[in-house]
């Protein structure tokens, strides 16, 4: 029989008996000393770069690593700029693949391929 409720009124049903078998073991499991969560930097921090005052004239250097939607995003970014911002676009294609079989050296020739390229800032992503 099912309580309806009402606090005050007696259960109908027993209540079940105290189990009278054993408890199960506990698992025997490695014990570790304190762990902290938050490793120590890999690289060291730089400071940003500074921002810009604005977009309009700007030229905005796209720089992807060949996977997922780029190749699909950043035409219709790019458009967006050029029509919104009257930017110049200087696509991805100018910077290699930073994700793939060269992404050492594609990484390591960026800096100097964007003065080049008199970018004033890139955009660097996927296109998921």
């Amino acid at each position: 029989m099912l309580h309806n409720g009402d606090v005050n009124e007696p259960r109908s049903e027993p209540r079940p008996e105290p189990r009278s078998e054993p408890r199960p073991e506990p698992r025997s499991e490695p014990r570790y000393g304190v762990v902290w969560p938050q490793a120590p930097l890999g690289v060291q921090r730089r400071p940003r770069a500074g921002r810009l005052d604005g977009l309009r004239g700007k030229r905005i250097a796209f720089v992807w690593e060949y996977m997922f939607r780029g190749d699909e995003l950043f035409p219709a970014l790019g458009q967006y700029l050029r029509d919104t911002y009257d930017v110049e676009v200087i696509g991805y294609e100018a910077f290699g693949n930073t994700h793939g079989p060269d992404e050492v050296a594609v990484l390591a020739e960026l800096p100097q391929k964007l003065r080049d390229w008199r970018a004033d800032a890139a955009v660097s992503g996927v296109g998921c």
